[in-house]
């Protein structure tokens, strides 16, 4: 009976990864890393993106496969609607730069920022490692408001909800915040 309980702890304890996506009201670690808008690059700093506003933070497989230009067009269909709720959108995931630079224009569509995350350090520390192949990125979605707060988390791996999802809680949260 020991032996059986000490086995369903381990395997639990290996299992809680699997689950361990930020949390809503947990501090979002701030990053600064390489992206690409519109073909050009830059440093990105979370920071600074907050000091203007909340920031949708999404984490995507790979560049150019289907689901993740799939939500490619989705988020950038949205970015005025962000734009007009005051909040912006970075997509973050393990391309390396000169890959993101075509994907930020053709399917992003000049309309927001990609980050490369190589060293897969940002996936890590917003645990959105992808556990059946780890060198790519969970599809994770969070908004993070301005005093660095987590504000909505979204899992999946169908892109399709991502967007609407983070608008509703990017809405919900500015109807609270009208001055």
């Amino acid at each position: 009976m020991k032996r059986w309980i000490a086995g369903l702890v381990i395997s639990t304890t290996i299992m809680a990864p699997a689950f361990a996506v930020l949390k809503v009201g947990d501090k979002a670690p701030v990053f600064s890393t390489q992206a690409s808008l519109g073909g050009k690059v830059f440093t990105y700093s979370l920071a600074d993106a907050l000091k203007k506003g909340p920031v949708v933070l999404y984490f995507y497989p790979a560049a150019f496969t289907k689901g993740c230009t799939i939500e490619a067009h989705l988020f950038a269909d949205a970015t005025d609607r962000y734009k007009a709720l005051g909040a912006t959108v970075i997509g973050v995931s393990n391309d390396n730069i000169d890959t993101l630079n075509k994907f930020s224009v053709s399917e992003c569509r000049s309309k927001f920022a990609v980050a490369a995350d190589t060293t897969q350090s940002i996936m890590k520390s917003y645990d959105s490692v992808l556990l059946s192949k780890t060198s790519y990125a969970d599809r994770v979605s969070y908004v993070i408001t301005p005093d660095s707060k987590i504000l909505y988390e979204y899992s999946s791996l169908s892109p399709e909800k991502h967007v609407e999802n983070t608008m509703q809680a990017l809405q919900q949260w500015a109807d609270k915040n009208k001055k």
